[in-house]
């Protein structure tokens, strides 16, 4: 009877989660903030204390997302009066919500401790989802062979876990072994967990990151001095983002790259004026890498 009612509450808490969840959209945080707020309009309106302090955390996540850091810390420390009576869901929700916003701030050293709080969390409860996320986070604000040993954690636990969406992570985590591996200067592994992103997005039918699946490998490739098959994927790409009415810089840039690597100058040229045109509107890129914008701008004079 016992055992029923625990399990019974196990699985009302993951369809909690799932359904809160569900009304991520990744791209448009602003569009997510306002569905969880209606959310926890109606789980307030409900008395659900529980679903309303989980919604609470994904709010402020998409504050993060939209750059308002300081409202994002606020609506999280709405949490902490009752935090220590919340289900360990929510707490550890709390914990990787708190690490992303101080990791966001520029202080990965300082978020690796919340996350590293959460994982020991996730593990104690068993809750496979948060500390697949956890591990994820730890390989960001980590570095080099650590960042390896976190994300091949991670994939391990997604490919064998039972809890539902466990392996809806993998596409990321592939991909962020792959850069990891890339990082190392270790381009074999690096291309071997990138593809496996794109099969993984393949599958699924993604659409969009799908592109962006394809676009990594071919950038590695190129990197590889595998240019013509790189020229080939890019530009299939640079159509498939014509058909969807959108332009994406860091395309144009990888086929500038690959045209002048097969001394097509004149070419590369012109799609280096395209890359100039796209990224230098992206305020990362700009604040972030200004030499490399600027070689950008002198291979498309």
């Amino acid at each position: 009877m016992i055992f029923r009612v625990l399990l019974a509450l196990l699985l009302a808490l993951s369809a909690h989660a799932a359904d809160i969840d569900s009304l991520w959209d990744y791209d448009k945080p602003a569009v997510s903030e306002a569905r969880f707020r209606a959310a926890l309009a109606k789980a307030k309106a409900a008395g659900n204390t529980e679903q309303a302090a989980e919604l609470l955390t994904q709010i402020a996540r998409a504050q993060g997302l939209q750059g308002r850091l300081p409202e994002a810390n606020t609506t999280l420390d709405a949490l902490l009066p009752e935090l220590g009576q919340l289900p360990p869901a929510v707490s550890v929700r709390y914990l990787l919500e708190r690490g992303r916003l101080i990791n966001t701030a520029g202080e990965p050293k300082k978020a690796w401790r919340w996350f590293r709080t959460a994982l020991l969390q996730a593990q104690k409860h068993q809750l496979d989802l948060y500390l697949i996320d956890a591990m994820h986070m730890l390989g960001i604000v980590d570095n080099g062979k650590a960042t390896i040993e976190w994300n091949s954690q991670a994939i391990a636990l997604a490919e064998q876990s039972k809890a539902p969406h466990a392996q809806d992570w993998l596409g990321s985590l592939y991909n962020n072994l792959g850069w990891a591996y890339h990082d190392q200067k270790d381009y074999a592994k690096a291309l071997d967990y990138l593809r496996r992103a794109q099969r993984w997005h393949e599958q699924r039918g993604t659409g969009r990151p799908l592109l962006v699946a394809r676009w990594s490998v071919a950038k590695v490739l190129r990197e590889t001095g595998e240019h013509e098959k790189a020229l080939a994927i890019q530009t299939d790409i640079e159509r498939a983002w014509v058909r969807l009415g959108e332009q994406d810089g860091y395309v144009y840039e990888e086929i500038a790259e690959n045209l002048l690597a097969l001394g097509e100058r004149q070419q590369a040229r012109v799609y280096f004026g395209r890359t100039l045109a796209v990224l230098s509107k992206d305020e990362w890129l700009v604040k972030t890498e200004p030499a490399r914008l600027a070689r950008i701008r002198e291979l498309a004079e």
